[in-house]
């Protein structure tokens, strides 16, 4: 009996850092956001994936008319890729650590627009979902970090489609 107390603790011990864990690196993202600290904001958030949401987020968003909206749809591919390509290039020079930082660390930014988490659990094992809200957006933004390589990392946004308007029309 004796020898199973140390198991026993090893393995709560285990859960507990496991459970933990993706709430310690949503403490460090903010962290790294507040303290504008772009190098380690480009090791928590996977940037290659977050731009590639955003812009099929945002092509969908454009694209989203209703399919009787035009009588002949005959240039649809070329539109959709002609979004695509354009969407593509402004999110990928956009959409980095640096950026960021600057926008959080302007001098006209208000703390009425800081997020907040809202609701934070385990989607499944390797998945956990955040919830964000802000006074900018009646939705919340939807966040969801992977682990891989034993690293929790943010892999997907979803803003709502009022912040994608406002950023599409720069206000």
């Amino acid at each position: 009996m004796r020898a199973r107390w140390p198991v026993l603790a090893v393995v709560v011990a285990l859960g507990a850092g496991y459970l933990g864990y993706p709430y310690a690196t949503l403490y460090r993202l903010d962290t790294a956001v507040r303290e504008a600290d772009a190098p380690a904001l480009r090791s928590l958030v996977d940037w290659y994936a977050i731009r590639e949401g955003l812009k099929e987020d945002i092509c969908d968003m454009v694209l989203g008319e209703p399919a009787n909206a035009r009588p002949s749809n005959e240039l649809a591919p070329f539109g959709a890729g002609f979004v695509r390509g354009v969407t593509g290039n402004a999110v990928d020079h956009t959409v980095t650590p640096e950026t960021l930082v600057s926008m959080t660390h302007s001098v006209d930014a208000t703390p009425s627009a800081e997020a907040h988490v809202v609701w934070a659990f385990f989607q499944n094992p390797t998945r956990f979902s955040v919830r964000l809200r802000t006074a900018i957006a009646a939705e919340p933004i939807r966040v969801v970090m992977e682990l891989r390589g034993l690293r929790w990392q943010v892999r997907r946004v979803w803003l709502p489609n009022e912040l994608l308007e406002r950023a599409g029309s720069g206000t």
